[in-house]
Order: C-alpha cells, then structure tokens, then sequence
C-alpha cells in the first residue's frame, strides 16, 4: 500500500525537482498562477473565518430547533462531486441563477470572476474548518467559561481571552485544512469562474491547462503542489502534537 500510494509521488518528483525547474517556475503564466492562487487562496481563509466562526460555535454551544438538519447541510459541500458544487454555484449565483439579477441590479456580477473563484473556495473549504472548529469548542468543559463568567468576565473578554486559546488549536487546525482545500480547487472553480490566466486561473488549472500544451510548466507547478502538501501535512501534525500534549 505505500509503495502504491508513494510511488507515483516519488515519479513525479523526480521528473519535476530538476534545475530547469527555477526557469519553469519563472514565466509569466506560472507567476500569474501562484499570485491568484494565493490572492484567492487568502481572501477565501478570511471569509471563511470571519463566517465559520461563529457558526462553529454556535453548533457546539447552543441547542436549537434544526440544529442537527444545520450541521448536517454545512458538511454537505464535503462530499459533492467538486464538478457538482460548480454547477450548484452557477446555479445559484450566475447570471441566470436565483441570485443572478438581484445581484445584477446591485452591479455584481460574479460568475467567471475573481470573486467566483473566492466563493467556489469558500463553498468547498468552509465545511473542513467549520467542523474543526466545532470540535475545538466543544473539547473543554463548559464550566471553565462559566467561572470566568463569575468573574467578571463580559462575552468578549470571555471569548478572547478563555474560549478562543483554549480551541485555539483546533482553528488553526481547521484553517490549514480548510486553505489546503482552497489550494488545490479544481472542478468548482472551472465551471464557475473558468480558467483565464492572470484573472482565474489558479495553479490546478494552470496545470490542467499547461498537460495539453507544454508539459514542463505541468511538472513544475506539480512538484510544487506536493511539497505544499507535504508542508501543510507536517503543519497538521505538529499543531496535533501540541494539542495532545498541552495540559488540559
């Protein structure tokens, strides 16, 4: 099983870790690539932050009618086919979609946009953070925020300075994961916001579209992709690492 897993891995590194790699990597598609991978990337970890949040809070600290339908329907996007999501995107946001002429009148157009890209990563991404993040608050007891409470604590006091380092782990966690999806967006992305370069080609798309023309800017920004991979993976364990072995 590792050698199956490992092998084609190891291939692709070989042929890609060249020093004709630092040239590949410096023409103007492959920088164009990377720049709107990581401004895309970027924007759509805040908005899932600054949205998942709360959420994910929510979930773990509060009991509501439809409380379970909601987590149920926030860990959907996780098991669509991403080709799926796309079309559900176009669906819902394109011009033609249910929000298409509001959002017309309003002046936005988002389909085959920069900010298509952002909502295709957020659509797909979220749900890892908002679970993980979920977790987190829910892995200590309650009663540590109500002694704070009796202290004095107010509810922003109370989450910044208890709730949030005592999870703080498991967000951090959560956007790892959650920035690692948005990297490597692909179906979603393509059907929503389609693949032009310098506006929203990202690097999977760049490879997708460098494999039926030149192969070396392919290679390129593949073995790139795996040491990204690897580095969020080594990330990944050693926040859980510090997480098992923090007190508790």
């Amino acid at each position: 099983m590792a050698g199956l897993l490992l092998l084609p891995i190891l291939a692709l590194l070989l042929d890609a870790l060249t020093p004709a790699v630092w040239d590949t990597l410096d023409s103007a598609a492959v920088r164009d690539a990377l720049r709107v991978s990581a401004v895309t990337t970027g924007a759509a970890l805040l908005v899932t932050l600054t949205l998942g949040t709360p959420v994910a809070y929510l979930l773990a600290r509060r009991r509501f009618p439809g409380r379970g339908l909601l987590d149920a329907l926030l860990d959907l996007p996780m098991v669509l086919p991403p080709v799926v999501a796309g079309v559900a995107l176009l669906l819902a946001f394109g011009r033609d979609g249910l929000l298409g002429r509001p959002l017309e009148v309003a002046g936005i157009d988002l389909a085959f946009t920069p900010g298509a890209v952002v909502l295709a990563q957020v659509f797909t991404s979220a749900p890892f953070y908002v679970r993980a993040a979920r977790a987190g608050f829910l892995a200590f007891d309650p009663d540590v925020e109500g002694a704070a409470r009796v202290d004095g604590a107010g509810r922003w006091a109370l989450f910044h300075r208890v709730t949030l380092p005592l999870a703080l782990p498991f967000l951090l966690e959560g956007a790892v994961l959650a920035w690692a999806r948005s990297l490597g967006e692909f179906g979603a992305t393509l059907l929503f916001a389609g693949s032009l370069q310098g506006e929203t080609r990202t690097v999977p798309l760049a490879i997708y579209s460098a494999a039926e023309s030149d192969l070396a800017p392919a290679l390129a920004l593949s073995g790139l992709m795996v040491v990204l991979a690897f580095g969020v993976l080594f990330t990944l364990r050693l926040i859980a690492g510090r997480r098992l072995t923090s007190p508790q």
